[in-house]
């Protein structure tokens, strides 16, 4: 799995570095124009685009029946269940696409919220850094250490929450900075990626020590010791903007891949 992580982290390294003369937003763009283009592939591919006509032409003559019989209830049943009925069957015929797209697009987005989502820490400012130990941890025994890089002060010393199992440690980024925090646990090193400063690049989640959560926190590898469940880096919320604009990068993302299927569905031939 972390073979798998860091490929698709590598990719979209290199595509990130092809837009690193302009705003993030313009390579968000361009990127969420190809996938609705992908995702109109998709649907091509993998629907049944004969009976997908056939149903949208049923929904277009209920609603002309509604219109022109408005007046005549018996007429307007029909044409309610009629609509009723095509819509359902339109729904399942466009499950074995969204299957399809399903999994890819979610690791998609898994994977962007690192260059997207995340904005480097500011250099003097306070940030926390959270350490959860696993089950059995001994809340009387010494902390993890904490080695920083020296571009970064930790500012308090460990605190404990021992219903949560967890370990937190403020830090300040006095420069830019793209290093890592050396924790050693029970003598093994675990480490964990810091990213301050410059402008909006890659920059890793939650490292985490389950395989399965790599699906959702896939920016770095697996925490190297069986003593930790996670640790984390409080970072900010990534801000993109578009003409002055705060833009959230997910609806962003889902607009422009929309709408970029949509003006091109006729041009490819898809019926969606």
């Amino acid at each position: 799995m972390d073979f798998f992580n860091h490929a698709v982290d590598a990719v979209l390294k290199l595509y990130f570095a092809l837009f690193s003369w302009a705003p993030p937003l313009v390579g968000l763009t361009v990127l969420s124009a190809a996938v609705g283009v992908g995702m109109l592939w998709v649907v091509g591919r993998t629907s049944n685009q004969a009976r997908i006509r056939q149903v949208k032409r049923k929904v277009a003559a209920s609603l002309l029946e509604l219109r022109i019989f408005a007046d005549e209830p018996a007429a307007t049943g029909r044409a309610l269940r009629s609509l009723f009925s095509s819509n359902l069957r339109y729904m399942g015929l466009a499950l074995k696409p969204a299957l399809w797209l399903a999994i890819p697009m979610a690791v998609l987005l898994v994977h962007l919220e690192s260059f997207y989502g995340r904005a480097p820490l500011t250099p003097g400012r306070e940030a926390l850094v959270t350490m959860r130990m696993a089950p059995g941890w001994n809340p009387q025994s010494a902390p993890p250490r904490l080695e920083p890089p020296p571009q970064v002060q930790v500012t308090a010393p460990a605190v404990r929450a021992l219903d949560s199992r967890e370990v937190s440690w403020r830090l300040v980024p006095k420069s830019a900075v793209s290093g890592d925090l050396v924790f050693t646990v029970d003598g093994t090193p675990v480490r964990k990626a810091i990213e301050a400063g410059g402008r909006q690049h890659f920059v890793p989640g939650r490292g985490v020590r389950s395989t399965l959560a790599t699906l959702w926190s896939p920016g770095e590898g697996r925490v190297a010791s069986s003593a930790v469940e996670w640790v984390e880096i409080r970072y900010p919320d990534a801000a993109l903007e578009l003409f002055g604009l705060a833009v959230n990068w997910v609806i962003w993302f889902f607009l422009v891949s929309i709408v970029s299927a949509l003006l091109l569905k006729k041009r490819l031939g898809v019926v969606i």
